[in-house]
This record gives C-alpha cells, sequence and structure tokens, in this order.
C-alpha cells in the first residue's frame, strides 16, 4: 500500500460522492470517484486501489453486482454504503465478501474509521496462496472442492461442512503454513460479522479438526500456536 491510500468513492448521488471525496483527501488519502459501475470497473483497471467505498443502490448495475465484480477479479477491499432499510442487501453484500458497510445517513467520521480499519486488516493479513485459487485442492487424505463447498476423503466419501467450518477450512488452505491469529481468521471468515469473543474462532477450529484430524486429540494439520493463533501445515495441491 502506499504512503497515500488510493480510496475509490462509487456513489450516484454528486453530492455524497463529492462531500465524501473531499473530506477523505482532507484526511490524508488520495481520492477517485465514479457515478456508476461502469466508470468504476474502468477506474480500478487503470489505477491500483487500496479500497472502495460503493452504494449498494445505483441505477443500472446495482452496487452489489460490482461488488461480486470486485471479489471476483480484485484483492481490493469494500466498504458498502447501504440504506437503513436495506437489510437483505447488507447481508447479501457480506456474503460476498464486502469487509464492512455503513448506514445512510451516516457520519463522515465513523466512515473514517472504518476506512482507516479496514485498511489496517488488509495490511495485517498474510497474502494468499495462488493455488488456492482453483476450483479443487488436495492436502493430506482430503480433496477440497471450493466451487461446489465439499470436502472428500481419500476414499471418495463426502463430508458435510457448515458455512462456517467451510469459511475457515477455506482461509486455511488459502494461507497455509501461515500463522493466522484469531483476529485474522474472525476477518477472513466472517469480516463485519466477527464476534468479538476469541473462542468462537476457538470452538469452529475445535469442530472442523474433527472432521479433518485422525486423531482430533493431537492434530497433525490444523496447529495451535501459542499466544499466536493457529496454523495449517498440510501442504496445499491444486487438483488437475
Amino acid at each position: 500500500m502506499s504512503e497515500q491510500p488510493h480510496i475509490l468513492v462509487v456513489d450516484d448521488n454528486r453530492e455524497i460522492r463529492d462531500s465524501l471525496s473531499r473530506y477523505l483527501r482532507d484526511h490524508g488519502f488520495r481520492v477517485s470517484s465514479a457515478a456508476d459501475a461502469s466508470i468504476a470497473r474502468q477506474q480500478v483497471r487503470d489505477a491500483a486501489m487500496d479500497l472502495v467505498v460503493l452504494d449498494i443502490m445505483m441505477p443500472g448495475e446495482d452496487g452489489l453486482s460490482l461488488c461480486r465484480w470486485l471479489q471476483e477479479t480484485t484483492d481490493i477491499p469494500v466498504i458498502l454504503l447501504t440504506a437503513v432499510a436495506d437489510e437483505m442487501d447488507r447481508v447479501i453484500g457480506l456474503e460476498m465478501g464486502a469487509d464492512d458497510y455503513v448506514t445512510k445517513p451516516f457520519s463522515p467520521r465513523e466512515l473514517l474509521a472504518r476506512v482507516r480499519a479496514v485498511l489496517r486488516r488488509a495490511a495485517a493479513l498474510p497474502a494468499q496462496r495462488n493455488q488456492a485459487d482453483d476450483n479443487a485442492v488436495r492436502f493430506d487424505r482430503w480433496v477440497f472442492r471450493i466451487a461446489q463447498q465439499e470436502l472428500i476423503d481419500d476414499d471418495d466419501v463426502a463430508v458435510a461442512l457448515s458455512t462456517g467450518e467451510f469459511r475457515l477450512l477455506l482461509a486455511f488452505v488459502r494461507h497455509a503454513n501461515r500463522v493466522l491469529s484469531r483476529d485474522q481468521l474472525l476477518d477472513l471468515t466472517q469480516g463485519r460479522e466477527a464476534e468479538v469473543f476469541d473462542r468462537s474462532v476457538d470452538n469452529q477450529v475445535s469442530r472442523l479438526r474433527r472432521k479433518i484430524e485422525i486423531d482430533p486429540s493431537q492434530p497433525r494439520l490444523i496447529m495451535t500456536v501459542w499466544g499466536g493463533g493457529y496454523r495449517f501445515t498440510a501442504p496445499v495441491e491444486p487438483v488437475e
């Protein structure tokens, strides 16, 4: 990330777009703006962005569609701007991978705090392993079919994963052999929905261990790093 992070503000309301851009510039950010999704896509292609502030309700292609494209094609964090009544859109946006949201009308100071927090989290997270972006990966005695959210053992038997277990395993295979703190795991698996208590991560890890470890009481795939978090030790390889 550059010394002055580059923020893209996407909102069809010119008054909001211009005032927010000025406010962010006044607080040390480089800012570009776009009135619709088409212009935003071109801005992302033309310049390196560190974060996108994105309005959900826009004419033409809406913010959710643009958020999906950003998550599929880039690693740029996204903060959604939503109306108070748009709870379902907000949930869908978070499920797509948006990092945070702010409801309208909002305080520019609150948005600034969220921008800084998301940028700090993004800088702290380790880079993802490219091979885990494939449709399926292999580790130990398992094949993890990411697109289908399936875990298959070496006898070709499928093991059911809850949504939380799937997200946790995906975070581990994408960051194999790296120590991930509980806060990082919460950010990677739940984003804004994350619980504030570390035990929620520990409980999820325990459940996942019971499904993938030969002996969950003596884990060798998901190792506890005392004072640090967890490390996924298995080599991860793409499945051809």
